[in-house]
This record gives C-alpha cells, structure tokens and sequence, in this order.
C-alpha cells in the first residue's frame, strides 16, 4: 500500500511534528509493508527530495494550486497530520483545506485520514489568538468533516472534534503521543542509574523552567539527590548557574540516539508543563518511554487523559518529603512506563494502519 504524508516540515528541520510523521512512516512500512510518499507544506522548508527511501515533494507556494499539482488525481489516501500554525504563520491554512476540498471533491476514491496534533488557539481578548479563534475553529470543522477518519491525542481534542464534524465522527480515535527519540528495551532500574536530572525540549519550554520554576527544580535536585543536571535542545542564550550547588551540563542539540542513551542512564527528567496536555508532550513520552522518573511543576486533581498525579509523574511540593527513596520514585517511573506501552510506537502504527485499510 501507497500514502501520502502532509507534513509542515521534515528533518533536517528541528520540528517534532516532522521527527513524529517519519517515525511513524518507518514503522508503518516495517509492519504494515505501507509506504510514505511525503508532501512538505512549508515552501522555504530546505531539504533533500529523499529521506531514508522516502520520496519527498514540496509546495512551492502556499497555495491551493499548489498542493492539487503534488497530489495525484487517481486513487489514493492522504494522512495529513494538522497544526493549524505549520501551515499559516497565523495558524489559519485556508490553502489547505481549500486545497484538500477540491481534491476530496474532484474523485470519490480519494481518502483522508487527519491527526489532529492542535484543534485552534485561544487567548486574551487583547491577542491575535483570540481574534483568530473563530476563524481557525471553522477550518479544523471544515476538515474534520473531510476527513473519512479523525485521530488526536486528547480526549477533549475527541469530543471537540466530534461536535464540529456535526456528528459524522462517533469513534475518534484518542492516543497519546510516542516518543521521538526511541524506546529502547532492557532498562536499567533508576537505582543504577547516574544521579542525574535532564531538562529537554524546545528552547522556549526550557526557558520557562529557568525563568519561572528554579525554585522547584532547586527543590527537586536536593530531594532527589541529583549530582547533575543536564539541559539538552537548542541554546537558552541564558548563563546557566548551579542549582542548589548542582552544576549545569549544556549539551546543545544532539542526536536522537544520543539523546536517548542519555536518558536511558539518567534518574529524572523534568518539565514545567500542563497537567491537562501531558499526554500530547513528546518530552513526558519521552521521560516514560526511557523509565525514568518525570517530575513536573504542577499537577492536576483528576486523571487526565490516563496520566495522573503521584502515580505517573511527581511532583516535588513541600509535601512530597515522604518520598524520599529509591522505591517510591521507581514504582512511578514503572507506572509512567506501563502507562505508556498501550501507545508506543508500534501500537501506534498499528491504529493508523487500521484506518488505511478500513479505506483502502
């Protein structure tokens, strides 16, 4: 079987939405024999025609025209994977939905499956957020009922989805998102593990934690005992200083591969990330996948989406001293990785494989 893949952009970009649609076009090849014929949405995006026996064409513009010109007229799917802000510097992609439109609508053996990574903004009434929030919530309905089958990651982004398509989408599928940087087997217990605490993610989510959470990262190095923190992404442009006597490794931008021995060795990892959105964060995938601890700076009062505070995440308050051993943070490591498992790559792959054959 032949896709096409609708992608903002690919690597060597730094966009976890590309690192997330190549790794499930490599597993959907290795399991399902399903191949990816990607098409870039992003007309400045730089990159080779090919990526690891991928075929890759991009939009020279963003335009309807455009996209109809790379997709072909016959029989075929499109898994488009959708954020509204990839594909409009304002997050509202008329082209290409207008463009997916008139291609649906030109042939009744044209399929598309839509993962909805984002549904539409919101803000303040002062921010364009907020002024483009009926805008951008009318595209994600116009698509959702094109779509023949709708993904997401979220319950919420479900039942959402399930209003605005007026009722055509009674099953959405809702799954949590697979970390980018691998899943590796056989691993260590956090017992065995070096003292350490990694801080990894975008530049402006590991900003926050330095600007906004030292205080609970300070906190959360003194309960843990943490010999060394070990900050991983593109440059702060802050000087990094030792929190509670606990020096700062920058390690800059890495490899996947590098990162995740770092993390395969490491006793925590830490964010400073909604509770409500946990299960839409690639680093939290990330932190579970690799068995470690994650420690985050809030909680919620209720499970979300499966996560749930003290049992999948800690969270290190003044109240949190009795969890002072090796023991308490393990068994939450392994319910954060159990938890994980039912939504790894491979079952991932398999969901979306389901739907391609369902329409094939």
């Amino acid at each position: 079987m032949f896709i096409f893949q609708v992608v903002p952009r690919l690597p060597p970009a730094i966009d976890g939405l590309g690192d997330y649609a190549l790794n499930l076009a490599r597993q959907l090849r290795q399991d399902f024999d399903i191949a990816t014929h990607f098409l870039v949405g992003d007309p400045t995006w730089t990159g080779n025609h090919e990526i690891e026996g991928f075929l890759i064409s991009q939009v020279t513009e963003r335009s309807a025209n455009s996209l109809l010109s790379l997709l072909p007229s016959g029989k075929s799917t499109v898994l488009l994977h959708y954020v509204g802000y990839g594909y409009a510097t304002r997050g509202c992609p008329f082209w290409l939905i207008d463009g997916l439109q008139r291609w649906r609508t030109a042939n009744a053996n044209h399929h598309l499956v839509t993962m909805f990574h984002e549904l539409y903004a919101s803000g303040l009434p002062w921010t364009s957020a907020f002024w483009l929030s009926p805008w951008q919530r009318n595209l994600v309905a116009r698509l959702a009922r094109l779509s023949d089958h709708a993904i997401t990651s979220k319950q919420l982004y479900a039942d959402i989805l399930h209003k605005l398509s007026q009722n055509k989408h009674t099953n959405i599928s809702t799954i949590p998102v697979f970390s980018n940087i691998g899943e590796p087997k056989n691993l260590l217990p956090l017992a065995k593990r070096k003292r350490r605490l990694v801080v990894f993610g975008g530049r402006n989510r590991r900003l926050r934690i330095y600007q906004h959470s030292l205080a609970v990262l300070s906190r959360t190095c003194k309960m843990l005992k943490i010999k060394e923190v070990v900050d991983i992404g593109a440059a702060t442009g802050l000087t990094l200083s030792p929190v509670n006597g606990v020096p700062i490794v920058e390690m800059g931008q890495r490899p996947a591969s590098v990162i995740s021995t770092i993390l395969s060795n490491s006793l925590a990892g830490f964010l400073d990330y909604s509770p409500d959105f946990l299960a839409k964060s690639t680093i939290f995938a990330a932190y579970c996948a690799h068995g470690m601890l994650p420690v985050n700076t809030c909680c919620n009062t209720l499970p979300v989406d499966g996560v749930e505070s003290g049992k999948h995440y800690w969270i290190p308050d003044e109240q949190a001293t009795k969890l002072h051993n090796d023991r308490e943070w393990q068994a939450i490591a392994d319910n954060a990785y159990t938890w994980y498992q039912s939504h790894d790559l491979t079952a991932q792959a398999k969901i979306v494989a389901n739907f391609l054959t369902d329409i094939k």
